[in-house]
């Protein structure tokens, strides 16, 4: 193991034990991805609030964004979920288009599967958790 590949996963452990409250397993590897993203599903959803999410109040109707363009983003689960808009002024945007993680996601793809056998490619795939709905448009 090379000491940068250690000091990633000196951090990581840091990381998942000050902030997140869990260890992982001894190296990082598949299996050890997959156990952190189920303790960190059944963390979320010991989480969640009680009661509802959306304000039932709130105005979703009316939006009117500037002309132009805009692109803007928010960190999500998986990933950067970014949103590029070109408006004319109007109620409805000229062009609107969502820029999913898991197509970002899946790019590292074939860096990770270099020098792994076609059964080790299918574990890694299922590690990188993407969602095919996402890329597949």
């Amino acid at each position: 193991m090379s000491q940068k590949t250690k000091l990633a996963f000196i951090a990581s452990l840091v990381v998942n034990v000050l902030l997140l409250g869990f260890l992982v397993g001894q190296s990082p590897r598949r299996f050890d991805r997959g156990a952190l993203r189920e303790q960190r599903m059944e963390q979320a959803i010991k989480d969640l609030p009680a009661g509802p999410i959306i304000d039932p109040k709130a105005k979703l109707r009316g939006f009117r964004p500037k002309p132009g363009e805009a692109y803007g983003r928010i960190e999500a689960p998986k990933g950067e979920l970014g949103f590029y808009l070109i408006s004319d002024g109007n109620p409805n945007p000229y062009r609107y288009r969502v820029r999913p993680p898991s197509l970002i996601n899946l790019t590292i793809l074939e860096d990770m599967c270099l020098g792994h056998t076609v059964a080790d490619v299918v574990v890694i795939l299922g590690s990188v958790d993407i969602v095919l709905g996402e890329v597949d448009r």
